[in-house]
């Protein structure tokens, strides 16, 4: 089996991101392997109460979410070693973004977390399905305890 060379650690900053990303670390040492690191920032819509219209979030929320996210995704790439320029905050679908970058960056594995929901969740999909049917490259889903 030939090892991998490009890892890419997809981080939710949930309660279980940090097994995930030791995981992710583990294997780019044992491949010396480049480690990079993707968080994606759903840009969900709100509707209005009054007549149903879609309206996008405030934008100075956003631009506090993504300033949040941004902190803690260079804390996370500091404690990984994981340079500046092989980090990315993206906004959109999850699924489609890390993906995306995925192969724009010629990643070969790409590790996610996968909380292995049942019943209503697992009819509605999940971010570590989404990325395991599209990806063009190995995905590596770590199980999550509850």
């Amino acid at each position: 089996m030939q090892g991998y060379h490009h890892i890419l650690l997809a981080v939710d900053f949930s309660d279980h991101s940090h097994t995930v990303a030791e995981r992710a670390k583990e294997l780019s040492e044992r491949y010396q392997a480049k480690l990079s690191i993707v968080h994606v920032t759903d840009n969900l819509p709100i509707s209005s109460a009054m007549d149903g219209q879609i309206m996008p979030f405030d934008i100075e929320l956003n631009e506090e979410l993504m300033r949040f996210s941004k902190q803690r995704l260079e804390k996370l790439g500091k404690e990984l070693g994981v340079k500046d320029e092989n980090q990315w905050l993206v906004i959109g679908s999850p699924k489609i973004e890390i993906v995306t970058i995925a192969e724009e960056n010629q990643v070969d594995l790409i590790v996610v977390g996968s909380h292995g929901r049942h019943g209503l969740a697992l009819l509605l999909g999940s971010t570590a399905n989404g990325i395991l049917h599209h990806a063009q490259c190995d995905v590596l889903a770590v199980r999550l305890k509850e």
